[in-house]
């Protein structure tokens, strides 16, 4: 039984660590562009994998699956790391958030189109109820930061979660031949090649403006933050439980994170939360709940 809980215990935890990256991601904001903010994040989650780059490049070239590789590391952390920063210039964390509930059920449809996996009518019930307590979870909140053009950051979100959706299904293929480390260390190298180019190139940003004042270290902590505990522990533990769940079942986890970014802004911003968002709240648990009791997939027979 302990064993079987360790991929949601993981999944959870990359979850409570996603859901914090909102407010770290809008903190660093404050004083880095976007490519500078993702340049420094990948730059200190490499440090932790230099003991390990000889061991992976013999991994790369004895397991092969480098086109699989490839769509995997430009869809994330490459561009949806373009899309979702860029949609936090323009939207609140909260509405950001909401954009989030697409992903399990765009992942569910597309694991069932590609893997083969197939989904109880219990887990689809689970995963709308989780989509639902997530859109009126955002929709019911007062937003306490900047969004100067909320539609366009909304949709900039969107694009992200498209880009994680294939991420996810190509990071739950190559499970079968590399291990969480390794996998995660594929995406933090080719996200530190892509950011650091970017960073040196003239490309056009703005800051974001807080509500609230903050402590001028603050920025550079967020992006040491985002590199070690989000970056290395949230990519870590999430392909951990990714290689032992179906693709839909751990992108399920993913409706938590909003619930877990407003309470960390109610904690850490003094963002407002009210009744219907506590109610909503409990909707997004009920609804992750339902869907994991259920036998969530099983591979068809070929």
């Amino acid at each position: 039984m302990q064993q079987a809980m360790m991929p949601h215990t993981a999944l959870f935890f990359a979850m409570l660590f996603w859901g914090s990256s909102f407010i770290a991601l809008k903190v660093a904001l404050t004083a880095f562009t976007p490519w500078e903010l993702m340049a420094g994040r990948m730059a200190v989650a490499s440090l932790i994998f230099i003991p390990v780059l000889p061991q992976l490049w013999r991994t790369l070239r004895n397991k092969g699956g480098w086109g699989l590789i490839a769509l995997m590391v430009i869809s994330e952390p490459c561009l949806y790391f373009v899309f979702e920063t860029q949609a936090l210039l323009y939207t609140s964390a909260a509405q950001a958030g909401m954009l989030v509930s697409v992903l399990p059920l765009v992942v569910a449809l597309m694991a069932f189109v590609f893997l083969r996996e197939r989904t109880s009518p219990r887990t689809w019930c689970g995963l709308c109820l989780a989509g639902a307590g997530v859109v009126v979870l955002s929709a019911g909140g007062v937003a306490t930061e900047s969004s100067p053009a909320p539609l366009l950051g909304n949709i900039l979100e969107g694009i992200a979660m498209c880009c994680a959706t294939v991420y996810t299904l190509c990071a739950r293929t190559l499970s079968l031949r590399y291990t969480a480390l390794e996998i995660t260390a594929m995406q933090v190298l080719a996200g530190l090649s892509f950011f650091g180019m970017a960073a040196l190139l003239p490309l056009p940003a703005q800051l974001v403006t807080l509500p609230m004042p903050i402590a001028p270290w603050l920025p550079v902590a967020s992006i040491i933050y985002l590199g070690t505990v989000v970056t290395f522990g949230g990519y870590g533990l999430y392909n951990y439980g990714i290689q032992r769940l179906s693709a839909g079942q751990a992108a399920a986890y993913t409706n938590l994170m909003p619930v877990i970014g407003l309470v960390l802004g109610v904690c850490l911003l003094e963002e407002s939360f009210t009744a219907v968002q506590y109610a909503a709240s409990l909707v997004v648990i009920a609804g992750v709940c339902i869907s994991q009791q259920s036998r969530y997939t099983t591979k068809k027979s070929s």
